[in-house]
């Protein structure tokens, strides 16, 4: 009896420990695949340094080197919030003003780019009519829409808020129209089936299945939104992270500049990996 208890036991203990094994593993799985991640990404900055800073010493140091920059940043990065009159604030400061004139042009942009997207892609004749437009005035560069702007809202930070309103609605309104356009007709034939209302039809099948590629676009949207703010407030002076490059070139500061320029960078990145998690999420959930 007592060896039947034994053997009992040991099975149990032994299933337990399988069992741990088993609800490890994922974890497991996912700590190796950050480490992994994370291996490649310092991988890629080594190598970025390692030609940053021959770049440096073949230019005979015309071009600051890693070391004198990121010393420049870590000073810019130690006050952030300073405020010391019009032209001379920190670069927190800088940040969100230049953050808020994108979001700002980019939410608006983003207003326009669905409906008009969803209406190109659910309607042939109105595909037709906009594309052309679309097609036209896609391509024109910021810069271009910089006088209109001016000339239109007669202040420079509103041409600038113009300008990335103009320039990332294209993307969002392209995806969006993609994504409205390409609905199975099964799904159509089915809302006809069951009688859907349009707004039923909109919500439960339109929006659901379009939904990823509208996230899509309000992704590069969002990359454009944030590369044009930089040319825009070289333009329009005043506060911003853009001015603060142009005014450290001025001040003959590169160490600034390229400060500036990473953490441009790395503010494009985070905002890029918050709308990629959008993207796998609905993705997945679709």
């Amino acid at each position: 009896m007592n060896a039947q208890t034994n053997s009992a036991a040991i099975e149990l203990t032994s299933s337990a420990a399988l069992s741990d094994r088993i609800s490890l593993k994922p974890l497991l799985n996912k700590l190796s695949g950050a480490l992994q991640a994370s291996a490649y990404t310092l991988g890629g900055f080594g190598i970025l340094l390692v030609l940053w800073y021959l770049l440096s010493k073949l230019t005979a140091g015309a071009l600051p080197g890693p070391v004198a920059t990121l010393t420049v940043l870590w000073e810019m990065l130690k006050d952030p919030f300073y405020d010391y009159g019009p032209n001379d604030k920190g670069i927190a400061l800088q940040l969100i003003s230049s953050l808020g004139k994108v979001f700002i042009g980019f939410a608006l942009g983003s207003v326009v780019a669905i409906p008009i997207g969803i209406l190109m892609g659910a309607n042939s004749f109105c595909n037709k009519l906009f594309y052309p437009i679309v097609q036209i005035l896609k391509p024109v560069s910021p810069l271009a829409w910089f006088p209109i702007g001016l000339a239109v809202f007669q202040n420079a930070g509103t041409a600038t808020i113009f300008i990335i309103f103009i320039t990332s609605l294209w993307s969002t309104l392209i995806n969006t129209a993609f994504g409205v356009g390409s609905i199975p007709k099964d799904h159509k034939n089915v809302a006809k089936a069951f009688g859907f209302s349009t707004w039923r039809y909109i919500t439960k099948i339109l929006i659901p299945y379009s939904l990823p590629h509208i996230i899509t676009g309000l992704r590069l949207s969002i990359s454009v939104a944030w590369l044009v703010i930089v040319a825009g407030e070289m333009l329009s002076g005043g506060l911003g992270i853009g001015f603060f490059v142009w005014d450290s070139w001025n001040a003959l500061s590169l160490e600034k500049v390229i400060a500036a320029i990473l953490i441009i960078g790395i503010v494009g990145l985070l905002l890029d990996r918050f709308f990629a998690v959008l993207e796998k999420k609905f993705t997945y959930a679709s």
